[in-house]
């Protein structure tokens, strides 16, 4: 044999060929359960336990007849005993904290022949959104004037904030700015001053009766007795259980209520109202049993406990069948949906009996008996390193995924324009990497699509049953998603375990895998001479782009539990 065949066998010797299918089974396998392992891993310890005891609580009532009656011979006035005059002042309500000024209107309402001294007073409290004296308890404002309240409605000081950093303690420093000026009118008695909270305002009146004992009485419309963070959370696992949706969906929320928001400055979240203070004055609690968003046995019972600690057994609670959260019947999105039954009658009565100091010979206790199907997760608080590693991960994903369709961009733009002029191609992806990215990248866009579609269907059901319609007869895409998401989120995994697979194939091909390491050969690989994904730089930049990107996808659902199974 001459030398240069000599030469060429050692050669061949040198440079090994690509792998056979057994091999680069072997290849894909661990790297397969390494990826699967790490994303498990995450979901296992970003997992917040199931609070599921006691369920199916209810509170039984004394009887169902909702009426309030006082002991007294009196004719009382009630709904309709009084015209109404409407007047409007403008007041500055300036912030605490900072001094900000917010130009508030504030309507009051009075009964025309009624006394011209004495009369009780009623101010109404916003519950969530940016309600104004205009649109806001225009009817049971006027019931109440009309039954000899002067009632007075503003605003809603929001000044800057948003709902996510609203200043409770601020806003209780408006209203009780809006209580003095009527206890300032001639017509009303100082002493007999009370207010009407509905929902979040409930959390603002706790701060208002610690700020003002003059406070006279209180009625709470579906009040959120818990904090934020444990209110909000029973009422979003509660509506996602109810509307159907996967326990995957449901296990979001657990997650999403235990970020600790001081991070980020908002500590509104776990603000605590629940003193007994805050339940020291005679008090009416209505409730209806089509009220998704309250935890009415628990919250109950806590108003009772905390009334009773301060001394005050004042308490009385009316529940209404088929009344929604603001105690309408029907959709509280369509205007003009009436009232519950004899809600108004019966706050009106309550309200002109108590402001006159009458005992109530009418069961305190009555109406359709409480149902709470879960308990308030009161096991939830701020999880800081779960926080800082969700905020990381998906604040990194939303940006990579911005990144990667700008490479995109530009790389159709190259690929058209060499095409045009001839020029080769814009890419150069080698081997099956060029097919396997676009694949990969289609299915987990896919799979991104179907998980927000699912989610989206599940809040739009949850909006809707809080307007106070009926749970989606079909679950449909809110339940069939999560697993639908986690078999492609394992079919991806193994795809990608062939293409990192295929990668180390053809290092080792190249000779950089081999000890020792062929000579030149890292420094070939780099300068594209022998590449490995792709024959130009861009085509590089873009597949390595777009895989971290497709990888925090995948690391994005770990995240929100989607590999536990």
């Amino acid at each position: 044999m001459t030398d240069s065949g000599r030469h060429g066998d050692e050669t061949q010797e040198q440079r090994p060929t690509g792998f056979s299918r057994t091999k680069r089974l072997m290849v894909t396998l661990p790297i397969f359960i390494i990826l699967l392992g790490i994303l498990v891993t995450v979901s296992t310890n970003t997992r917040i336990p199931v609070e599921d005891e006691p369920r199916a609580m209810s509170f039984a009532t004394l009887t169902p007849d909702t009426a309030v009656t006082f002991d007294t011979k009196e004719r009382l006035p009630g709904n309709g005993t009084y015209k109404v005059r409407k007047q409007y002042l403008t007041i500055d309500a300036k912030r605490p904290s900072n001094g900000e000024i917010q130009k508030i209107r504030v309507l009051i309402r009075m009964p025309e022949g009624a006394p011209s001294k004495g009369l009780p007073g009623m101010v109404f409290m916003h519950g969530a959104g940016y309600g104004t004296c205009d649109n806001s308890f225009g009817d049971i404002a006027t019931s109440m004037a009309s039954a000899g309240f002067v009632t007075a409605v503003l605003d809603k000081p929001v000044w800057s904030t948003t709902d996510l950093n609203r200043d409770y303690q601020g806003s209780a420093v408006i209203y009780d700015q809006v209580i003095d000026i009527l206890r300032g009118m001639d017509a009303v008695d100082e002493h007999k001053v009370g207010i009407y909270a509905t929902s979040e305002a409930t959390w603002i009146s706790s701060y208002l009766l610690d700020l003002d004992e003059g406070i006279a009485f209180q009625i709470l419309l579906s009040p959120m007795v818990f904090s934020p963070r444990h209110s909000l959370a029973f009422l979003a696992v509660q509506n996602f259980a109810l509307a159907g949706a996967n326990d995957g969906y449901q296990s979001i929320v657990r997650r999403v209520f235990s970020f600790d928001l001081a991070m980020f400055h908002l500590d509104n979240i776990d603000i605590h109202t629940s003193t007994p203070k805050a339940y020291s004055v005679p008090t009416m609690v209505a409730y209806g049993s089509k009220d998704v968003m309250t935890a009415q046995v628990q919250g109950f019972k806590e108003i009772l406990a905390l009334a009773h600690r301060a001394g005050n057994w004042d308490v009385s609670l009316r529940s209404y069948p088929i009344a929604n959260h603001v105690l309408r019947l029907g959709d509280e999105s369509m205007s003009g949906t009436p009232f519950a039954d004899d809600y108004v009658d019966d706050m009106v009565s309550w309200a002109v009996g108590t402001s006159r100091g009458l005992k109530q010979t009418s069961e305190h206790i009555a109406g359709t008996p409480l149902y709470q199907s879960i308990p308030v997760p009161r096991g939830l608080h701020g999880h800081r390193v779960m926080t800082i590693y969700g905020t990381i991960v998906l604040a990194l994903m939303a940006v990579m995924m911005l990144v990667s369709l700008v490479l995109a961009l530009v790389a159709l733009v190259m690929h058209i324009r060499n095409r045009s002029k001839g020029l080769g191609p814009a890419l150069g992806f080698r081997e099956r990497f060029g097919g396997a990215l676009l694949m990969l990248t289609i299915v987990t866009l896919v799979a991104l699509f179907v998980f927000l579609g699912g989610f989206a269907e599940v809040v739009l059901a949850v909006v809707h049953m809080a307007w106070g319609s009926a749970p989606p007869d079909n679950s449909g895409m809110m339940y069939w998603s999560w697993p639908f998401i986690q078999i492609v989120c394992i079919v991806l995994l193994w795809a990608w375990s062939r293409v990192f697979a295929g990668i180390i194939e053809s290092l080792s091909v190249r000779g950089v895998l081999q000890w020792p390491m062929r000579r030149g050969a890292l420094r070939q690989i780099t300068s594209g001479a022998q590449p490995v994904v792709a024959t130009t730089r861009l085509g590089r930049v873009l597949f390595w782009t777009v895989a971290f990107t497709m990888l925090l996808i995948l690391l994005s659902f770990s995240f929100w539990g989607l590999f536990l199974f």
